[in-house]
């Protein structure tokens, strides 16, 4: 029987020379510290023996989370290796969120931090998990004690392409978490299209700076780096020197807006510095205009903007090479998330359902190969993010131009409706941020005795400059639209992110909600 599985995929895209370097990181005492193909091949056999040794049952749900390890990825491959669906959270989820993730999911396994065991196994026990092991950074915990004891080989379980091999939960921005169930199939179809398309090659050594409990980190970067059988140079927590540092050794490098902001305040960031890397990605926010003209004049290189989500993994890109398969297109245009990747549908509907015409704005759908079979237990909400003819709403506003260009304009969620005019968030912030002074803004929807509701720009000042908010508004006042002009304007020291550098507007609308009550 033909076997699926993604491990199996990965595994054989292994160097021959097992004994060569496949990670370079350090120690929790900073010493240097290497792992080769061999060390992550019986690593993960190890730890895929021990738990099959628990006799949970197939398709048993593996919850994780854990601070950043290489031993924290073995646990990935693992657990897909030995035929469980692996279910990563974030770091900084509490006890209530960690109680409704494991009564929802309700795995057969949880691993945590070892100084977070005592009420992460109470949770885990009351919602009947089987087994709760600890992994620490520094190479501790249980997870680890029990399976040394375990055989160094392991047949890897065979998979059908549609299998389920993670549950990744949304951030819950609106309502409880959703969990979105990928695919051996969905995970692996986009690691083979992106390793193609972002032109990786032998020898290509990647920096991986990123979080492993998200899309970004633990799919698109790791899969991508195994699948070339390149080196990855490891960093538990980013540090914008160490990584400038890095470049002469590596050749690629993915990121979030946040990274390329805090590289860019270092002086050590030149064109001698990244004269080696090859490619620069940046996703999972939105990149300022400002950063990627900034980032181009200080180190020569373009930055590869792309567009992806939970429960599709990568769904557009910037293009990496002139190429006639990618219909000649080579410029990576700043604002844009790039071109639908190939084998990906990608279209712009209105709210009556019908495509709207080029260049308009409108609500983006997706389908393909990589996108998710639904929310984990939640066949209703499912049927609901599913068009009837099987495109997948992705909850995004944008717009496609003459050349197929693609510009997410923001969430449908975060759309204002002021007066029964729509006003899109990113739009005016465009403006907002192109204004002197100003470093980045955020325009969050609030309500409004009169016009149902209004807009409120949030600011944050350049170092070492002043943003004037009465001046951002009359400024807005001579270029846009009235209904698009925000009533009122704050400058603060900094907007609330999450883990991998979003703006959460919810925590901004709920803060500025009852601004014009009363």
């Amino acid at each position: 029987m033909k076997n699926d599985n993604l491990f199996s995929a990965l595994r054989a895209a292994f160097p021959q020379d097992l004994d060569t370097i496949a990670v370079e990181t350090t120690s929790a005492s900073g010493e240097p510290l290497n792992y080769s193909w061999r060390d992550l091949d019986r690593m993960s056999a190890r730890i895929a023996n021990l738990l099959g040794s628990l006799n949970i049952p197939s398709g048993s749900r593996v919850a994780v989370q854990v601070e950043k390890s290489v031993e924290a990825m073995a646990l990935y491959l693992a657990t897909l290796r030995a035929g469980y669906v692996f279910l990563p959270l974030n770091t900084a989820y509490q006890s209530a969120e960690i109680e409704y993730f494991i009564t929802n999911a309700e795995p057969a396994v949880v691993v945590c931090s070892p100084q977070n065991f005592g009420w992460v196994s109470k949770i885990a026990f009351q919602c009947g998990t089987q087994s709760v092991f600890t992994l620490g950074d520094d190479r501790s915990g249980t997870l680890l004690e029990r399976a040394v004891h375990c055989a160094d080989t392991h047949e890897p379980a065979v998979r059908q392409s549609d299998d389920m091999a993670a549950i990744l939960y949304t951030s819950g921005t609106t309502g409880r978490s959703k969990g979105a169930m990928l695919s051996h199939g969905n995970l692996l179809s986009n690691a083979v299209m992106l390793k193609d398309y972002w032109g990786w090659r032998a020898g290509d050594v990647l920096i991986h700076a990123l979080p492993i409990f998200h899309v970004h980190g633990l799919f698109v970067a790791i899969h991508a780096a195994l699948l070339n059988g390149s080196k990855m140079l490891w960093f538990s927590k980013f540090e914008p020197k160490a990584v400038i540092a890095a470049m002469e050794r590596a050749t690629v490098f993915m990121g979030v807006p946040t990274l390329y902001v805090r590289m860019l305040a270092e002086p050590s960031l030149t064109k001698t510095a990244t004269r080696n890397m090859r490619l620069f990605i940046s996703g999972s926010a939105p990149l300022l205009i400002e950063t990627f003209r900034e980032w181009q004049e200080r180190t020569g290189h373009t930055i590869l903007e792309r567009y992806g989500m939970s429960e599709t993994i990568m769904l557009v890109s910037n293009p990496y090479r002139a190429d006639s398969r990618y219909d000649g297109q080579d410029e990576r245009r700043g604002g844009t998330v790039g071109f639908p990747l190939p084998g990906v549908g990608v279209r712009v509907q209105g709210d009556d359902g019908q495509p709207v015409p080029v260049g308009e704005i409108g609500n983006i759908q997706v389908r393909g190969p990589n996108v998710f079979s639904g929310y984990w237990r939640m066949p209703e909400k499912t049927a609901e993010e599913f068009t009837k003819d099987a495109w997948f709403k992705t909850g995004d506003v944008g717009k496609v131009d003459a050349r197929g260009y693609v510009t997410i304009v923001g969430r449908s969620k975060d759309l204002i409706i002021s007066g029964g005019y729509n006003v899109y968030p990113a739009e005016i912030e465009g403006f907002i941020n192109e204004l002197p002074g100003v470093a980045e803004s955020a325009l969050v929807g609030v309500p409004h005795p009169d016009f149902g509701e209004v807009g409120v720009a949030v600011v944050i000042a350049k170092p070492g400059q002043m943003a004037d908010a009465e001046g951002i508004i009359a400024t807005l006042k001579k270029q846009l639209a009235n209904f698009k002009i925000p009533k009122r304007c704050f400058v603060v020291n900094e907007l609330p992110r999450n883990t991998m550098g979003k703006v959460q507007k919810n925590l901004l609308r709920a803060q500025y909600q009852d601004l014009f009550k009363g």
